[in-house]
């Protein structure tokens, strides 16, 4: 009698066991795929204070050549105070990126109209620099993205879903360009 009791114990335990273990192996891969979302995307935070580094250069030798650019480089200056502020969540953080996006772009279209400053060594060095750094960070968006992608399908497909729903596991966005990007770039004198 003894040994049927054990062996009626060990039949019921090994199914609970096992849901267990399937438990712990999707809370662990939710973990994994966020936390890897989380660290592309501090990666992409390290190439923006980059570029958020180099704007006050940039803006001070842009303001000695095309001085009535003054609401451009206002913009820039603007963007830059509210994403170093250090208040800023993620959501923010992309929006941000597409504005001064923009807003580098129509100040290096307006540059064109400015010969002096386009021979301008700082200048050309700055704008080198910026198109560096921006090449990483489309690089780690794309990165990001991929990592997010994973992440999310896994908060949204089954059985993973199930679990995301009951740990608290939420889908993140993904970086994606404003519609102000997809316009082109307007320069004007």
């Amino acid at each position: 009698m003894g040994s049927s009791l054990i062996a009626g114990l060990i039949a019921l335990s090994c199914p609970v066991f096992g849901i267990l273990i399937l438990v712990a192996v999707i809370y662990n891969i939710l973990v994994y795929r966020r936390n890897a979302a989380d660290n592309v995307f501090s990666t992409i935070d390290v190439m923006l204070k980059r570029r958020y580094d180099l704007i006050p250069n940039l803006v001070e030798t842009v303001k000695g050549y095309a001085a009535h650019e003054k609401d451009t480089l206002t913009k820039i200056t603007e963007i830059r105070t509210k994403a170093i502020s250090g208040n800023t969540g993620t959501n923010e953080k992309i929006a941000l990126d597409g504005e001064m996006k923009t807003a580098l772009g129509r100040l290096f279209a307006v540059a064109e109209n400015y010969p002096d400053l386009k021979a301008n060594e700082q200048f050309l060095n700055l704008q080198k620099n910026l198109t560096e750094t921006e090449e990483q960070i489309a690089a780690a968006r794309r990165a990001y993205n991929a990592a997010v992608t994973d992440f999310n399908n896994s908060c949204e497909m089954f059985p993973t879903n199930i679990f995301a729903s009951m740990f608290g596991f939420q889908k993140k966005n993904l970086f994606q360009i404003s519609d102000n990007e997809k316009q082109p770039v307007k320069a004007s004198i």
